[in-house]
């Protein structure tokens, strides 16, 4: 019994040993959520070998995981990532993109993503989010974020805003798919209200076909919409 047992832990003390020494290659990326690729799954295979020392190979215990997950994750397309090795050797990677919500277009162009933060443009995939014009701060987006957002999350206004502008007095427009007027928000508060008198406003044009007779609709004021007509 004493020698089953002597042999038992042996055997487990040299499988240890070899699973530990075992050489890590040929890094394996999953990208989870969303299909559309920003950075594509060669450029973050090419983030973990330069992270390895320049090795092609390295063995499990000198490998720093939390050392390549926060190269990773220094990736400004990159919102999380999990890395971590396999029994068989091979490094595996989980990798979330960052998701945008609005794309600024004036004398830079850059996403806005999804946690209100700057994200670069992908060569690799345009996301289909509604551009952004006019006075824009970088190191100031939060009162853009929050109407971007409010975009994203309202399944009319995602399906029909193109353009988010904001004027050199903070103040917000939209404009709107297959539509000729400008609507102008003003400032953010009552935001959902707001909302609401548009949806409301839409509806009712729609119905009557009047929608292309107005060259402007005003919802700065909370309970009432002004309709300027061509």
């Amino acid at each position: 019994m004493l020698l089953l047992l002597v042999i038992t832990v042996f055997l487990f003390a040299f499988a240890s040993a070899r699973n530990e020494e075992r050489s890590i290659s040929n890094p394996k990326v999953t990208f989870v959520g969303e299909n559309n690729l920003f950075i594509t799954n060669e450029a973050v295979s090419k983030l973990l070998i330069q992270n390895f020392e320049g090795t092609k190979k390295v063995s499990k215990e000198t490998l720093d995981l939390n050392e390549l997950e926060n190269a990773l994750k220094s990736n400004p397309m990159i919102k999380t990532a999990e890395v971590y090795v396999a029994v068989n050797g091979t490094l595996n990677a989980e990798v979330e993109q960052k998701t945008p919500v609005a794309r600024v277009s004036t004398n830079a162009s850059y996403y806005i993503d999804d946690e209100g933060k700057f994200m670069p443009l992908s060569r690799n995939y345009a996301a289909r989010v509604p551009l952004v014009t006019g006075y824009v701060e970088k190191n100031d987006l939060k009162n853009i974020y929050q109407i971007a957002r409010k975009v994203q999350d309202d399944d009319f206004l995602k399906k029909h805003v193109i353009e988010i502008h904001q004027d050199i007095k903070g103040k917000f427009f939209l404009r709107l798919r297959r539509c000729d007027f400008n609507v102008e928000i003003g400032d953010l508060y009552y935001l959902d209200k707001k909302v609401n008198n548009l949806k409301a406003f839409y509806k009712k044009n729609l119905k009557d076909k009047t929608l292309n007779n107005y060259s402007k609709v005003n919802l700065q004021f909370e309970n009432q919409v002004i309709g300027t007509k061509i």
